[in-house]
């Protein structure tokens, strides 16, 4: 299938929400097609070296502002995986037949799922953003994604969980993430802490 290509050194991930400024001519005439037919386009990854190979097609949720000049602010999710098996030109942005990747089994257990969530909210409070926003959770679907679309990874890990082929593939390798990086957390926690103790004067 051939879907316009929107490459940005980002990674969407499946539900994900993502805002997006588009001011650039070729991009105003791509969201206005893909609004005219309510079509996905697809966010891949512009690496220095070249296009990511995985990406994730976004489904455009609202248009949040129009400008004069036709600038668009939009709001984007998520939603299915593709493999890039060849890029088409001839249009002012970028095309590509693409493959739509399916998940694999075996689904995440719920006990993996609620660890990952525990995981991930101490995270967040130890990294000082526990009341950022983020969506409700249900723990009878699988969250690995959406879990992961929140956590301050670098994109090289976010990339490779895109390429993973089984949510419980996925679950395992947030949970070994989790569970490298919330010492770290915990730590300097306790440093800080300690120093705000010995800077405290009566």
């Amino acid at each position: 299938m051939k879907i316009p290509l929107f490459p940005l050194d980002l990674v969407l991930l499946p539900g994900a929400a993502l805002p997006l400024h588009i001011f650039e001519d070729r991009y105003k005439e791509m969201i206005r097609e893909c609004l005219q037919c309510q079509g996905e386009f697809g966010m891949v990854r512009a690496r220095r070296e070249g296009l990511a190979i995985v990406g994730c097609t976004a489904k455009i949720v609202s248009v949040m502002h129009t400008y004069p000049d036709g600038r668009l602010d939009i709001l984007c999710r998520g939603e299915r995986r593709f493999e890039i098996e060849s890029l088409v030109e001839g249009r002012s942005f970028l095309e590509a037949e693409v493959d739509f990747l399916a998940d694999q089994e075996p689904c995440s257990s719920r006990r993996d799922r609620e660890q990952c969530a525990a995981f991930h909210m101490e995270m967040m409070e130890l990294s000082g953003n526990a009341a950022a926003d983020f969506p409700p959770l249900d723990l009878n679907q699988p969250v690995a994604f959406l879990l992961a679309s929140g956590i301050p990874a670098d994109l090289e890990f976010k990339q490779e969980l895109l390429h993973l082929h089984s949510d419980s593939e996925r679950t395992a390798r947030l949970m070994e993430f989790y569970q490298l990086i919330l010492p770290k957390l915990q730590r300097g926690s306790i440093g800080a802490k300690t120093a705000e103790r010995n800077g405290f004067v009566m």
